[in-house]
């Protein structure tokens, strides 16, 4: 790690970290408050993901759905309207539904095929968007002046990068310029979570072997057509299962690459120096 000690990292003059675990821990409030706080780069995956890798994408379909409306159809055609995305680090929704749910067209799906190639895309820009960080550092150290860097990582980090492999390029190149962090949720957290899902589901990535296992089991427990399912039944089912498929890569990710610190302690911090003095004793309990 590239702090050794708690004493180290809290007398260092940049302090760069990358959070990290389940979406609805606290990993975009935490690095929100370091942004206010002032001194602090917030550099978000997921907005990266949805503005520099897929943003065009995401417009490509805003439009293909607007094509289907008359008076739209007419006014793109004649380009007198103009669509494109809002996304913010605080809402992420047209990537969301760009990722799009597999199942019955007619209730909002996508054929299973389309929903495995727009789950490769988002692997292939989240890759890209991790392994952008390192030159985020040094831009907001050349361009702003920013010395300290808080990346705030998207859930489905654990997917796309190997935790026990030493040689992983993508957690290589992330654990030689910060201190990786694992927001450890509790069983009652990933219950929250859960209910938090079932009450609105949305879109999310997968690993590709988990998730065409998800889907043939799913089919064949419920007897139903791939051209039938109901979208939503299926992504609240192995939500679920997801979560308990993520844990113990988060867990490795930590165990080889970084530090964890529990979401309790997460939910007390209130300032910067919260954070330090948290973040001091995690590396002290990891040495």
């Amino acid at each position: 790690m590239i702090y050794r000690t708690g004493a180290e990292w809290r007398q260092a003059t940049a302090r760069r970290v990358l959070l990290f675990g389940m979406s609805g821990l606290g990993k975009t409030t935490l690095a929100a408050m370091l942004r206010a706080a002032g001194g602090w780069f917030h550099y978000s995956v997921d907005y990266r993901i949805g503005t520099r890798y897929l943003g065009e994408r995401i417009a490509d379909n805003f439009k293909r759905e607007a094509m289907k409306v008359p008076l739209l159809r007419e006014l793109l055609l004649s380009d007198s309207v103009y669509i494109a995305s809002n996304i913010t680090f605080e809402n992420l929704a047209p990537l969301s539904t760009y990722l799009g749910k597999p199942g019955d067209v007619a209730r909002g799906g996508l054929a299973f095929e389309e929903y495995l190639r727009r789950q490769d895309q988002h692997r292939t820009a989240e890759i890209a968007a991790l392994l952008d960080t390192p030159d985020f550092i040094d831009r907001a150290a050349d361009i702003y002046g920013y010395a300290n860097f808080v990346c705030d990582s998207g859930g489905s980090i654990c997917e796309v990068v190997e935790p026990g492999d030493a040689g992983d390029p993508v957690l290589a190149a992330l654990a030689a310029r910060l201190l990786l962090v694992w927001i450890e949720g509790s069983a009652a957290h990933t219950a929250e979570l859960v209910r938090r899902f079932d009450r609105a589901p949305k879109p999310m990535y997968y690993q590709p072997a988990f998730l065409r296992a998800a889907w043939e089991e799913y089919l064949r427990r419920t007897a139903t057509a791939p051209d039938r399912v109901d979208p939503d039944a299926f992504i609240r089912w192995t939500y679920a299962r997801a979560l308990a498929h993520r844990q113990p890569r988060y867990a490795a990710m930590a165990r080889h690459w970084g530090v964890r610190v529990s979401a309790e302690a997460v939910a007390g911090v209130a300032t910067e120096a919260d954070f330090v003095a948290l973040i001091a004793r995690a590396i002290d309990a990891k040495a």
